[in-house]
Formats: C-alpha cells, sequence, structure tokens
C-alpha cells in the first residue's frame, strides 16, 4: 500500500483551514497530519513532527507566513512548503521565494490542481499557478542582473513559463515543446532557484524596476 503524502495546513481563516483539511484528508493519497491558526503553533509542533508538504498561508495573526516558512525550513529542512495564499502582488510572492518556500498557488486554484501541486512538490518539482508564471517571466524581463549572477532565463525556459501563463498543464506544455513531463519539471525548478537568486541578488523596488 502507498504510504500517504503527510500535509500540515497554515491558515488564519478558521472555515477555509477546516475545509482545506477536509478536502485533502479526503483525497487518496493524502494525509492531513495538523492544522494550526498561526505560525507560533506550527513552529512549535512540526519540529518533532515534520511533514511531507506544508501548505501556509501568509496572512496570520501575529507572525506572518513568510516569516514562518523562513524559520520552518532551519528546523524541518526535508520538508517542502508551498505558500496558498490570496495574494498575488509581485514583492508578496518574491518575498516568500526567497524565504524558503517551494512554491506558489493562489488559493483560488481549483482542488484537483492544489492536489497535483502538492504530488509534484513531494516529488522533487516546483508548482506555479498561471498568475505566477506570468509574474516570473514579467520580472526578469524588468529586472537587469549583474553581469556576474547566472540567473538569466534560457530560451527554453521563457518557453515554458509563457505557456504556463497561458494555463497550459505540464502535459500540455511537454506535448507542446516535444519534451517529457519530467523535463517540464525540472526546468520550472530551476526557474525557482534562478528567481530565488535574482531576488536575493539585490534590493530591488516596489515594481521591480531598475534602481
Amino acid at each position: 500500500m502507498k504510504i500517504p503524502i503527510t500535509v500540515a495546513i497554515v491558515d488564519g481563516n478558521e472555515p477555509i483551514r477546516q475545509s482545506l483539511a477536509i478536502l485533502v484528508d479526503g483525497a487518496e493519497g493524502f494525509r492531513v497530519q495538523a492544522t494550526f491558526e498561526d505560525a507560533e503553533s506550527a513552529l512549535a509542533y512540526l519540529p518533532p513532527h515534520c511533514v511531507d508538504v506544508v501548505l501556509m498561508d501568509i496572512d496570520l495573526p501575529g507572525m506572518n507566513g513568510i516569516d514562518c516558512v523562513r524559520q520552518l525550513k532551519d528546523l524541518c529542512p526535508t520538508t517542502r512548503v508551498m505558500m496558498c495564499s490570496m495574494y498575488d502582488e509581485d514583492e508578496t510572492v518574491f518575498d516568500a521565494l526567497k524565504a524558503g518556500a517551494n512554491s506558489y498557488i493562489l488559493k483560488r486554484s481549483p482542488l484537483h490542481k492544489l492536489l497535483d501541486a502538492i504530488i509534484e512538490l513531494h516529488e522533487g518539482g516546483a508548482p506555479m499557478s498561471s498568475t505566477i508564471a506570468r509574474k516570473t517571466a514579467d520580472s526578469f524581463s524588468l529586472y537587469t542582473t549583474t553581469p556576474n549572477t547566472p540567473d538569466v532565463l534560457t530560451p527554453r525556459e521563457r518557453e515554458i513559463l509563457d505557456r504556463l501563463s497561458k494555463g497550459y498543464s505540464h502535459k500540455e506544455v511537454a506535448n507542446a515543446l516535444f519534451i517529457s513531463s519530467p523535463m517540464v519539471r525540472k526546468h520550472i525548478f530551476t526557474i525557482y532557484q534562478k528567481l530565488q537568486l535574482h531576488s536575493q541578488a539585490a534590493t530591488v523596488n516596489r515594481h521591480w524596476g531598475r534602481k
């Protein structure tokens, strides 16, 4: 019998937290191990009980989700963290990734896409929604990095982001570009790594323009 993916949910909105827990725990192959209404509770519980995946909201009472991720990644380095938020502003998204989040999905994503994203994240991928893909592509276009920073997107990575931003699934991207789905996931993971370096390389303005 396949071992289920263990999930923890950190969300300050009780109805959303409970509904999400019921939906994820009721899906085959998943087990919600714990839910938390705030970052402090999650940080107190998770280190001795590190789960596979944490769904992390940003707007939490007390410590916010981004600061929670920053601490959690040190305490549970093998746990994969997916930001699951209503916020899609550039600065918020990239601050979360810089803090150590492995993925960023919007709460309005359909349940089946969220479950697929959890599976992909657990398998080492880095899923991103169409909105985040579009913002990622824009951020590289608007901000010129220093010559010594190895974070410029390749033509293939730009092709993948372009299709993701239009709502293509990974399978559809793979078919369109005549590559395998695992290769698409590998490219997306690399894009996330470059994006984290990109956001750490310098302090950029609110609109990701040049200084």
